[in-house]
């Protein structure tokens, strides 16, 4: 590392951090003003509230970090040609390329962080609902449905009790290749859940078929059978909201709900824009750096303006897109990515622009 990268991380990270710690503020004073009745009619302490803000800092974060870093990006490289340090570097014999080697390194560092905030912010959202006393009322009963595990067996369970961990009345269907392989049909009164065990059917009737005249049926007290293994939280519909769920819950809540019939195409797009928006960062970067160059006797308003079109630009581009795919009308990864899809490119046609 020179003293040109030194520099250049130097006045961008100056400009990042006093951003990404400002930003919180901006974005507790905008929730408190929108929700500081309905805070007062539940008759929230103070301490409540605060707690529930300190809780949703990751997620403040996550929110202002390409912000940041477009702000960052655009000040850091308008500066730098305003006071012709570029002019400079070139005159030495350094691109513009090699000048702004570092940014893209930095983009990466901020995905990294980004995407460990993903993981934070699900955690600091459960957290701040329980401070808050939210989600008390979700139904933790659900009646009459049909689950599919992975292995092809239909689960018909007549009542599900998350708060008693237990089924009453379950039946287990699995279509088998007679007479090599069996079919199997499962009926138990009752099901009791524990988190060592997982489920235990409880007085019912097991019945094997391997052809018309050879059958058997078996009563027992207690069985239990692989596969099996989704707790009663994960049994609900939609038990938790999408963000108080990490990458993996969700991608299990997806399965779960596809097993069971449904097209989860909103939690669908929500999870994969868990990996997208800190991405988001990297290519703001690529994209805001040879954007600074198109006007290089341009001021403070100029940077600002321009940080604040390409954030609505791209907060509309995730909005649109995420609408789309939750709809069906685009595949949800597809619906998820094309926002840095285009501003990837316009980065590239930018980037092949730029006065080296």
């Amino acid at each position: 590392m020179n003293l040109l990268d030194r520099l250049v991380m130097k006045e961008f990270f100056r400009l990042f951090f006093t951003f990404i710690f400002a930003s919180p503020m901006l974005f507790i004073l905008g929730d408190l003003t929108d929700n500081l009745d309905t805070y007062l009619d539940r008759g929230l302490s103070t301490q409540q509230v605060l707690m529930g803000y300190v809780y949703q800092m990751p997620l403040f974060i996550s929110w202002g970090l390409p912000i940041a870093a477009l702000i960052a990006t655009i000040f850091t490289v308008s500066t730098m040609t305003r006071h012709s340090e570029v002019a400079a570097a070139k005159a030495g014999g350094i691109s513009f390329y090699r000048l702004y080697a570092a940014l893209p390194l930095i983009g990466i560092l901020l995905t990294v962080s980004g995407l460990a905030l993903t993981e934070l912010v699900p955690i600091g959202n459960r957290l701040r609902a329980q401070s808050l006393g939210e989600g008390t009322a979700t139904t933790r009963i659900r009646s009459d449905f049909i689950y599919r595990d992975l292995d092809g067996r239909i689960f018909g369970i007549r009542r599900l009790d998350v708060q008693g961990a237990e089924i009453s009345g379950i039946t287990v269907e699995r279509e088998g290749d007679e007479p090599a392989v069996p079919s199997v049909h499962v009926f138990a009164a009752r099901a009791t859940y524990a988190d060592s065990t997982g489920w235990t059917f409880e007085n019912g009737f097991l019945r094997l078929m391997a052809g018309p005249d050879m059958e058997r049926a078996v009563k027992f007290g207690g069985l239990r059978t692989r596969g099996f293994t989704e707790s009663p939280e994960e049994l609900l519909d939609r038990q938790k909201d999408p963000d108080q769920m990490r990458y993996v819950e969700m991608g299990r809540l997806i399965q779960i709900l596809q097993r069971s019939g449904g097209q989860p195409r909103e939690l669908m797009v929500e999870r994969a824009q868990k990996i997208a928006i800190p991405v988001a960062a990297l290519v703001i970067v690529l994209f805001g750096a040879p954007l600074a160059t198109a006007a290089p006797r341009s001021g403070a308003a100029y940077g600002v303006g321009v940080s604040l079109g390409i954030t609505i630009l791209y907060l509309m581009l995730f909005k649109v897109a995420g609408a789309a795919g939750s709809s069906g009308a685009l595949p949800p990864l597809a619906a998820a990515w094309i926002p840095n899809v285009v501003f990837f490119i316009a980065a590239v046609v930018l980037i092949s622009r730029v006065r080296t």
